[in-house]
């Protein structure tokens, strides 16, 4: 080792949930860690996210109540996953999950809480939980953090000055004034957010306080967190991956790893050429809402040292909304009765309320020359717009000049004017409209099952009825929002097995070298569990990550 070369037992790359989980388990078994982002933020896509965390049995969800199984969640992760994800991997994260959220919970200053029904993506699958599994971060005083708060990477969407907003409360806020829960829930956000301001607190809310808990923890453990700092290469010795190469204050850095690297630093959501080799078209960097980092040097580096990579052609995806402040990934904007998917033809092709993969799938599935699905429109009513809350404008709130101005929302005062303005055949969007409000008036989806499934009805209109995810289009003027192929980021990566070890083409580990999260190829496979089954796993594998690094010594 040369003079000056930092020499730590785990050396993390990436600050988001899985980084920072594996840097906490680490030093909490008594192994230096140092944390390393290469940008001037800390927590990565987590920070940008819902904060939700999805493990089956785990603590939190016992302590609410929610009655689950082993057996039962092993065979809906299987259903889910498929068997195509090795067993091993989905035994480890089910098995493991919960001991991973008790020590975030004892070693932090977090509190996580059950989200009341919001289900599993497939509840209807065998083992499904239409109850659901997903926990979020309870509210954080985001002073915890003192100087590390300017630190923390904004969310994507920022709420006003002092406004915080839970997972469960955004439930009940999508439908705007047509609910009295609503108005109740918004109501009490509000007087939250005078009283936050009277004592000059900062409350954090989702993956904002999920990313600041965490960080405080490894403050707490007196992990460092170096920002501004990139790594440019794993350092090998012996066939072993024995540190990184950094560039930090602009100068050339080798790190070392006494016991292991983790790479945790995310997707290749914002490499453009990695997403066009690897993806299919139209594909881009401008639709993701992944953190601005995440351009896949942590994958590069794993497979330049021969580790194997896997389902790099796929992604957390979600329809959005390409606006001009950047992308909006539509939750329930798509799921609220009054508003139907349209595809270059003017027909519905998908249950609009599906997960949001299933969706995106869909679109490129069905994606042709002769037929386009990307972009895709999302057609609504003016009634729609009256009740409901869409991408943050309030309900009857006229939507921003600049919107229409850039093409990504159209305004008509008929159908067969909205269908001229957006190049769909007239009569075909006017009968795909009549056929769709016939469904809407008996309250049963005949074509793509809308409002079926628990998971369509969490984000529908407990008031329309008979089904809270339909109603029909009859109210002038009519919009179309344009919808692309967005995501939350990149789900494929590098292979690793149910200790996190990456994984070359024979099987074999790459001794000293781990990943985990985005940069790994996820546990969930193609498909997506329930909310959170993005963040639960990628802090199990971190955590799992740093149990090997503890034990080799």
């Amino acid at each position: 080792m040369a003079a000056g070369e930092p020499e730590f037992d785990l050396v993390v790359i990436g600050s988001g949930a899985a980084g920072m989980t594996a840097a906490l388990t680490a030093a909490v078994r008594g192994l230096s860690t140092v944390v390393i982002e290469k940008t001037e933020y800390f927590g990565g896509s987590t920070a940008r996210s819902g904060g939700g965390v999805w493990i089956p049995g785990n603590s939190v969800l016992r302590r609410a109540g929610i009655s689950d199984t082993p057996e039962q969640a092993a065979e809906y992760l299987v259903h889910v996953a498929g068997e195509a994800v090795p067993e091993g991997l989905r035994s480890a994260f089910l098995e493991h999950g919960p001991a991973m959220l008790d020590l975030v919970l004892a070693n932090t200053p977090l509190g996580f809480e059950w989200v009341p029904n919001y289900s599993d993506y497939y509840p209807e699958a065998p083992g499904g939980k239409a109850s659901g599994r997903s926990v979020e971060p309870a509210l954080l005083n985001g002073r915890l953090l003192g100087q590390e708060l300017a630190h923390l990477r904004p969310p994507y969407l920022p709420a006003p000055a002092g406004i915080t907003v839970t997972q469960a409360n955004y439930r009940w806020m999508s439908l705007g004034t047509s609910h009295p829960r609503a108005v109740w829930t918004t109501a009490r956000v509000t007087g939250r957010m005078i009283i936050t301001k009277m004592r000059k607190r900062q409350l954090l809310s989702m993956g904002q306080a999920l990313a600041a808990g965490l960080r405080v923890g490894l403050a707490h453990a007196g992990v460092p967190v170096w920002l501004d700092t990139e790594m440019t290469g794993l350092v090998t010795e012996d066939g072993r991956v024995a540190g990184v190469q950094v560039a930090r204050d602009g100068q050339p850095l080798v790190v070392r790893a006494r016991r292991g690297v983790l790479l945790a630093s995310g997707g290749f959501e914002r490499n453009r050429q990695m997403r066009e080799r690897y993806q299919r078209a139209p594909i881009g960097t401008e639709w993701t809402v992944g953190s601005p980092g995440n351009t896949g040097e942590g994958i590069v580096a794993g497979e330049a040292v021969g580790g194997v990579l896997e389902l790099m052609d796929d992604a957390w995806w979600g329809p959005s909304i390409p606006l001009t402040g950047g992308p909006v990934f539509c939750l329930a904007e798509r799921s609220l009765p009054g508003c139907i998917f349209v595809n270059k033809a003017g027909e519905r092709f998908v249950n609009e309320a599906a997960p949001y993969v299933d969706a995106v799938h869909a679109m490129y599935d069905k994606h042709t020359e002769d037929n386009p699905h990307i972009p895709c429109w999302m057609i609504a009513d003016q009634r729609y717009r009256n009740r409901y809350v869409f991408t943050g404008i309030p309900p009857r709130k006229q939507l921003p000049r600049r919107w229409y101005r850039s093409g990504a929302v159209v305004k008509a005062d008929s159908l067969a004017a909205l269908a001229e303005q957006i190049g769909v055949p007239a009569d075909g969007l006017v009968k795909t409209v009549e056929k769709f409000n016939d469904f809407a008036r008996t309250g049963k989806d005949e074509d793509f099952g809308r409002g079926d499934s628990a998971y369509d009805r969490y984000y529908g209109d407990p008031n329309c009825k008979p089904n809270p995810n339909l109603a029909p289009l009859a109210q002038a003027p009519y919009y179309a929002i344009k919808i692309v192929p967005g995501d939350l980021g990149t789900k494929g990566g590098l292979r690793t097995d149910e200790r996190a070890r990456v994984l070359r083409a024979d099987g074999t580990a790459i001794d000293g070298l781990y990943a985990a999260g985005n940069t790994s190829a996820m546990v969930m496979g193609r498909s997506y569990a329930g909310p959170g089954a993005t963040i639960g796993p990628a802090m199990t594998f971190g955590y799992l990550a740093a149990l090997d690094v503890a034990a080799s010594g």
